[in-house]
């Protein structure tokens, strides 16, 4: 005889029930499904579990995998019943049913503000803002909300806390979260309070028109550029912010006077520190020892061409006598890691490149490419303004290269024994050592009339106390002093750039210099490109990764940005007749006009071209590696540095636990004070089940 239920089983997942209920009733209930109206797909499995605490044997039923009602159960993801479930299970609105696939994932959901394991409701500020977000289809696939969507980040940690009636006045996405909110006008009331003590301090400068205000409303106005295109277009944001410096200067915003303009160059200087630091410290000892030539081949020997071409052309095609001619030249053949870097990350991310170490070689050959970049343009520019003789100019060329290197050598090897490797202050007491050290050998370079070698004592301090803190136990790809100086270059990016486009008028540009600078520049980056791939020969790399390698090294923006005004900073010194005055500046911004055209020319190009080309020309590792130090964002945090290992501490933590909860029971003893950066152990109460 076959037992007969109320309960429709096809709808129960697992929901454990004693056999003794099933005795009780015997025939008193009546049928609600006859038995031969099964399907011959439905199976039910029986499966025995562990004894109860009562001796009870208890079982449970659940569909057979192939069964056409098995479709109807809830996913294993979710745990839960249906809406058309009876019996045991409490019915729930459809509703809640409709969005419990997509908003509780799990039951077990990290822990929130209100309790552990917190059921969610329509009420709820994060129940409310995803189902906010999922009413209709067409708004999702409408192009508003995509771009609103895209613009906002997934926040890590305690779900953000809301005011009531919060999504119906800030819906989510067209709105940030309360959270993102309040922290921007807390950021905002901060600015306006520290404006309001310089205007204060320092007068007419800081008032609404004055110079200082200029450069402050530049500054966050070219940040805001950058992030809007970052966000929408994924391309580097210093094109934006390079966008928006020029189009302020254009539409009378920006005017400063020779105070300011001297004030700039300065900004300029601790911007070029900030680039030479972190690239000396991006590059890799071990990849620079094991494939020295190669990295030397692949970065020098297309600079060089690259400048020699870029000065011909510029000689014959703009009437650019010889040295200001290699002076544009040496500017012009840099590459720009600020472009490079974010379209690595990505590719790396998906695991393109990565079993022939691209991303660490393109890295090693733009820090060498942007080094011998600076060092011919500090020797060129040396012979060019100095009152020297020829002589002693050309003398002192390579004397200041060798000096300059023996300096940062010497700077890097003292880093490595001060201060002390345990001192609590480790991480700053090394950030300042590097960054000031960096900014006195650039000036101080510049003052003693030996231009060429404060840059390259720049790199090479970085890359020997990277060298030796890695040998002392620091990890390479994650590099505290690298993570600041990232910090730093935040700061400095859009300064930088929109400083540098305010340097454009757009009405005052001939049409002549466009069509020739652009014309030159196009042939100069393909000319490049063909010879990259064609000095990779002999490299472990095939076709397609050698033709990869040489459209990576096209973008330009940095080293242009930062040296191109220098050239007008000197020009603006020197005490000169009007007629030669006005044809030196005019060679001057000739320099200007050309690399800020190459900035906008090949910053997106290079961008888009690794964007497309990486997944088509570089090999897929079957298992992508997990990025836990080489790059690992790219905006890094303030918080990112820290004194003290969170992560040492956590694992310590863990194993700790483990021993206590492998370990065998032990008489009771008195109790301790719990370690300083220890983590409470937590306490699961389970609910009693009445049966």
């Amino acid at each position: 005889m076959v037992r007969k239920t109320s309960v429709r089983m096809t709808a129960i997942k697992e929901y454990p029930f004693d056999l003794s209920d099933l005795k009780n009733q015997n025939n008193d209930t009546r049928i609600s499904r006859p038995t031969d109206q099964l399907s011959s797909n439905q199976v039910f499995t029986i499966t025995p579990s562990a004894p109860s605490n009562d001796g009870k044997r208890k079982v449970s039923i659940m569909a057979d995998e192939g069964s056409k009602d098995r479709e109807n159960l809830p996913s294993e993801r979710n745990g839960r019943v249906s809406a058309q479930a009876e019996g045991p299970s409490r019915r729930k609105s459809n509703l809640h049913n409709a969005m419990a696939a997509e908003i509780d994932t799990s039951w077990d959901r990290p822990a929130h503000i209100e309790g552990r394991y917190k059921k969610y409701s329509t009420t709820s500020s994060i129940y409310s803002k995803k189902a906010l977000s999922h009413q209709s289809e067409h708004i999702e696939r409408s192009w508003w909300y995509a771009c609103c969507q895209k613009c906002h980040t997934e926040e890590s940690g305690i779900p953000s806390w809301e005011p009531p009636h919060w999504q119906k006045i800030c819906p989510y996405p067209l709105c940030p979260s309360y959270r993102r909110f309040a922290q921007n006008v807390s950021i905002l009331l901060i600015g306006i309070m520290v404006w309001v003590l310089v205007w204060i301090i320092l007068g007419d400068t800081a008032a609404p028109g004055g110079q200082l205000f200029m450069l402050a409303v530049l500054t966050i106005a070219a940040h805001f550029g950058g992030w809007l295109i970052m966000k929408v277009t994924t391309l580097p944001p210093l094109i934006g912010m390079l966008i928006v410096g020029i189009i302020m200067k254009n539409i009378g915003f920006v005017n400063f006077d020779a105070d300011y303009q001297h004030v700039a160059s300065y900004i300029r200087k601790i911007a070029l520190t900030i680039i030479l630091t972190r690239a000396g410290l991006d590059l890799d000892p071990t990849a620079m020892k094991k494939f020295f030539f190669t990295v030397i081949k692949l970065a020098l020997l297309p600079w060089a061409i690259e400048c020699g071409l870029c000065a011909v052309m510029c000689n014959l095609l703009l009437g650019l006598p010889w040295d200001w001619a290699f002076l544009l030249g040496s500017i012009f053949a840099a590459v720009s890691p600020a472009v490079i870097v974010p379209c690595l990350f990505r590719l790396r991310e998906k695991g393109l490149g990565v079993s022939k170490g691209i991303p660490t070689l393109v890295l090693a050959v733009s820090g060498i490419d942007d080094a011998a970049s600076v060092a011919i343009f500090g020797i060129v520019s040396s012979i060019m303004f100095s009152s020297a003789s020829l002589t002693t100019n050309i003398i002192q060329g390579p004397l200041s290269v060798i000096g300059g290197v023996a300096f940062g050598v010497f700077c890097g090897y003292l880093v490595k024994y001060i201060p002390e490797r345990n001192d609590a202050f480790l991480v700053p007491i090394r950030v300042l050592l590097l960054l000031t050290g960096g900014l006195m050998s650039v000036l101080g370079s510049e003052e003693i009339g030996w231009g060429g070698g404060g840059p390259l004592a720049v790199i090479a301090f970085a890359f020997v106390a990277c060298k030796e803190w890695v040998e002392q136990g620091w990890e390479l790809d994650d590099n505290p002093v690298a993570t600041a100086f990232e910090i730093f270059w935040m700061f400095f990016e859009p300064m930088l750039f929109a400083i540098t486009g305010a340097q454009v008028v757009i009405a005052d540009l001939p049409p002549h210099l466009v069509l020739v600078g652009g014309g030159i520049i196009i042939t100069c980056i393909v000319v490049r490109a063909l010879l990259t791939s064609i000095s990779a020969v002999r490299s472990n790399l095939n076709m397609k990764e050698k033709i990869f390698v040489g459209l990576a090294w096209m973008a330009k923006a940095t080293v242009q940005a930062a040296l191109a005004p220098v050239a007008l900073d000197e020009v603006r010194k020197m005490s000169l007749d009007d007629e030669t005055m006005t044809e030196l500046t005019n060679y001057a911004e000739i320099i200007i006009t050309v690399c800020i055209m190459s900035i906008v020319i090949t910053a997106p190009l290079g961008a888009i071209v690794i964007t497309i080309t990486g997944p088509r020309l570089l090999s897929k590792t079957t298992k992508p590696p997990v990025l836990e130090g080489w790059r690992r964002s790219h905006r890094p945090s303030i918080r990112d540095i820290s004194i003290i290992d969170e992560e040492e501490i956590a694992e310590r933590d863990a194993e700790a636990e483990a021993e206590v909860q492998n370990s065998p029971p032990v008489s009771p003893v008195p109790t301790t004070t719990p370690n300083a950066y220890s983590t409470p152990n937590p306490v699961t109460v389970q609910p009693n089940h009445r049966t």
